[in-house]
C-alpha cells in the first residue's frame, strides 16, 4: 500500500481521534493493563483537542493511504516537544512512524529547533530509538481516572538536532 506524508487539514481531526482511540485501545494491551489502558484513553478527548492544538501553533503530520485517508499522525509543538506518535492498528510495521518523526524533525529544525523530546511509552519506545532519541528517565505517575489513581509510566526521551 502506498502512503504520503502531509500537513494535517482540519478534516482530519475526527480520523486522528479514531486513529488515536484505535491505537491505544488494540496496540496498548500488548504493554499495559486494561486498566491503564482506559486511563490512557480518557485523556485523549476527541477531534475538537486537534483542532484546538493547531489554532495553538502545534503542527500535525499525517501519514495518509492512497485515498488520502490518515492511518497514522505526529504532534510536535513548538518548542520540540513531540506529544502524539499513533498508528492505526491496520498501519503498523510499515515505516510510518519513521516518516513521521523524520518530518517533525525537519519541521523543527527549520523552525531552529536544536532538541526534541518526549514522553514514550513502552510500546512507541522503540520507535523513538531507531530515530535517534535516547532514554533519559523510566518516568511513574498516576492518571485520575473513574476516582481513583491508575499506575502507569513512560519514557522521557529525547534527541539533540543540528
Amino acid at each position: 500500500m502506498a502512503y504520503s506524508i502531509r500537513p494535517y487539514c482540519d478534516a482530519d481531526a475526527e480520523a486522528l481521534a479514531a486513529v488515536n482511540a484505535a491505537a491505544i485501545a488494540e496496540i496498548g494491551p500488548h504493554a499495559y493493563s486494561p486498566e491503564q489502558v482506559a486511563a490512557w484513553s480518557a485523556r485523549h478527548p476527541g477531534p475538537e483537542r486537534f483542532r484546538e492544538r493547531v489554532a495553538a501553533g502545534h503542527a500535525i503530520f499525517v501519514a495518509a493511504d492512497a485515498e488520502d485517508r490518515p492511518v497514522a499522525y505526529v504532534l510536535i509543538e513548538p518548542d520540540g516537544h513531540l506529544d502524539h506518535l499513533y498508528n492505526h492498528p491496520e498501519h503498523t510495521r510499515r515505516g510510518l512512524a519513521t516518516q513521521l518523526l523524520a518530518t517533525a524533525e525537519a519541521h523543527a529544525a527549520a523552525l531552529g529547533v536544536q532538541r526534541l523530546y518526549t514522553e514514550a511509552s513502552d510500546l512507541a519506545r522503540p520507535a523513538f530509538e531507531r530515530a535517534g532519541y535516547v532514554a533519559t528517565k523510566k518516568r511513574e505517575f498516576t492518571i485520575a481516572h473513574e476516582g481513583r489513581e491508575v499506575p502507569i509510566h513512560n519514557w522521557a526521551m529525547e534527541k539533540r538536532i543540528r
